[in-house]
């Protein structure tokens, strides 16, 4: 198996890397794979995560729900429920930090296309993009959307021509990092919106629940992202962050997913108690909530 091992930082470049936490793959092979910890700069990162087409064996099960809208389980039907909540309440803070009510916007890592149909029902030019071709089929049948495969982001890119790129839960996911990054500043006009949605491994339910955490998800997540670290790649890669938001709903389902990797007999009750205390501390210090989104614009040259 291709493996990919990270000798230096993939943020700041230093060698000084060491072991930051044993974590199990819950979700799909049982498999452990270490985090890293950047000394220097505190990023952290997945070791040895199977590279290229090797990953696409560890996304080819049922229970991973943003590839496919089966519903079971009472954790996955809570998880659809947010999702269509939240939807409105992304659309409407697309629309109001973009100071539009349409333009043009391309939805990198678009799932079964929710979220991109539901700006095009509002009047956005949309360009979805997903790896996942079974994800790609269910956007075609269920909302008529056109999912590009990635491979379609070279032929986008250096236009320039989109008001607002976002990325819900997926810059976790991408391999190559210098891509993505270069690749949205091409893509965004000069006034664009950059806006990405990860979760935070500063969080408090983070720190409680450590290698159970079901949001580390080795090792479909490679990059672990706390809110100062993708400050400094967002910096790195010409943008400045004007703001970040949390994502309230993230805590319960993450604990209570985390609660059933532990094989707690009942991971739903003690998994809202943990989300709910999570959701209640952040109040107080949002960087600490369970998840975050930023919003990014272009540094100024």
């Amino acid at each position: 198996m291709n493996k990919i091992v990270h000798t230096v930082c993939p943020l700041c470049g230093s060698k000084d890397i060491k072991p930051f936490l044993s974590v199990t793959d819950f979700h799909a092979s049982g498999e452990s794979f270490i985090i890293a910890v950047c000394s220097c700069c505190g990023f952290l990162f997945t070791q040895g995560a199977p590279a290229g087409e090797e990953m696409d064996e560890y996304y080819k099960s049922v229970t991973y729900l943003p590839h496919n809208d089966q519903r079971r389980g009472l954790i996955a039907q809570l998880y659809y429920m947010v999702r269509r909540y939240m939807l409105g309440r992304k659309a409407q803070m697309i629309e109001k930090i973009s100071r539009l009510q349409t333009g043009k916007l391309i939805d990198i890592g678009a799932g079964t296309g929710h979220f991109a149909a539901a700006m095009q029902q509002r009047g956005w030019q949309v360009v979805a993009v997903e790896k996942n071709e079974s994800a790609r089929m269910i956007a075609r049948d269920k909302f008529g959307l056109d999912i590009r495969p990635p491979e379609s982001l070279d032929e986008c890119a250096h236009q320039s021509s989109y008001d607002v790129v976002t990325l819900w839960h997926v810059m976790e996911h991408l391999e190559d990092l210098n891509k993505a990054w270069t690749q949205a500043y091409d893509l965004l006009t000069p006034n664009g919106l950059l806006v990405v949605a990860v979760p935070n491994a500063a969080s408090y339910d983070a720190a409680r629940l450590k290698h159970y955490w079901a949001a580390y998800d080795v090792p479909r997540h490679l990059w672990h992202f706390t809110p100062d670290t993708i400050q400094q790649m967002a910096f790195k890669y010409g943008f400045l962050m004007t703001a970040r938001h949390p994502m309230p709903f993230d805590a319960f389902y993450i604990a209570m997913l985390s609660r059933r990797n532990q094989r707690y007999r009942f991971p739903v009750i003690s998994g809202f108690v943990i989300g709910f205390s999570a959701w209640l501390r952040s109040l107080v210090k949002r960087e600490k909530s369970s998840s975050m989104v930023y919003i990014f614009r272009k540094k100024a040259k």
